[in-house]
């Protein structure tokens, strides 16, 4: 049986790709940090759980096994608040950089890393894999991050490393816990504070994890692949929701100003609760943006279907929620 490693394993995306990998015959060792809950990975038949903090190499290197076939690092930091920019560098470029040498010491396979299309940071013109990212001093750092992440694979590239970086827009489906869920229960609750004005692309988490295991055979050493999805505006996704979810539907977006404002505002109680507030200056800026994605390419090469509805991606997410007693 080929063995897989993989970095976040208990996540959205994580999962998908670990239940594929045991629909088709994969032994799957799946990282844990250290007292992490991995009850829900060592339930599944064919998965070993080990232990190690993620940005250090030594211990990486340490439970990863000898030459594993593939390794798939899909960990990462998707936090949009500045007081958590120190640990999201951590997370997200240490991290990367210690999964890359114990991957180039462990003498791995193919190193699939699950990067994001925000590593090309905001752009006013459509994205392609060949359009300069302007990440690199973003002062949103999960853009700065995910692209400096990106950087730390190319040197691994460069010492031998047979890597391909996989860039996804907006994932969407059943497992999420925090992404766009957070915007499904808000609009259940009555609680958005309203629409944005701007959009993006939207795929399955299902396909995702689908060209993640495709890029394994059929990914080009050092290429990226933007894997796009249907492109809809926040107008459009949330009237979407709203339908499937039985609540009125609002029909139209709230000036940037405004938003800007709450995203001043709202920060304000987390310095009492210490939690991730629901608008930062950082959401802002992105909900307010457009983003434009060519994944043309990952189409092309590993077969990415991104012709699945909004709808139907969203009506999968939606019964998984109701399904965990989440809304």
């Amino acid at each position: 049986m080929p063995v897989a490693f993989i970095s976040g394993g208990r996540g959205f995306l994580g999962g998908h790709i670990i239940d594929q990998l045991l629909d088709k015959q994969w032994e799957v060792v799946a990282l844990v940090r250290p007292n992490s809950d991995a009850s829900a990975l060592q339930a599944k038949k064919g998965v070993s759980v080990v232990q190690a903090p993620l940005d250090n190499a030594t211990e990486l290197a340490l439970v990863m096994p000898a030459a594993p076939d593939a390794v798939f690092h899909v960990a990462g930091n998707t936090s949009l608040w500045r007081r958590g920019n120190a640990q999201q560098y951590r997370d997200n470029v240490v991290g990367t950089q210690a999964m890359v040498s114990a991957a180039l010491k462990n003498v791995a396979g193919r190193f699939i890393h699950t990067s994001s299309i925000s590593a090309w940071g905001i752009q006013d013109t459509p994205i392609n894999e060949q359009t300069p990212s302007n990440a690199a001093n973003d002062w949103i750092g999960y853009n700065r991050t995910k692209f400096l992440a990106e950087k730390e694979v190319e040197n691994g590239i460069r010492q031998g490393l047979d890597a391909v970086i996989m860039n996804p827009c907006g994932i969407i489906g059943a497992g999420d816990t925090h992404n766009w869920s957070q915007m499904i229960r808000m609009i259940n609750d009555g609680k958005l504070p309203g629409v944005p004005p701007g959009g993006g692309n939207f795929c399955a988490v299902e396909e995702v994890a689908r060209a993640h295991i495709a890029a394994l055979k059929h990914g080009v050493c050092s290429e990226r692949y933007i894997l796009a999805g249907v492109e809809a505006s926040f107008l459009t996704l949330v009237q979407t929701i709203a339908e499937q979810l039985g609540r009125k539907a609002p029909r139209r977006t709230v000036p940037p100003a405004l938003l800007k404002l709450a995203g001043q505002l709202y920060p304000i109680g987390s310095l009492f609760t210490g939690n991730e507030p629901s608008l930062t200056p950082e959401k802002v800026a992105l909900v307010t943006s457009r983003v434009h994605a060519d994944g043309r390419k990952a189409v092309a090469q590993l077969g990415f279907d991104d012709q699945v509805p909004l709808a139907t991606m969203l009506e999968n997410c939606i019964a998984w929620m109701a399904q965990e007693r989440m809304l």
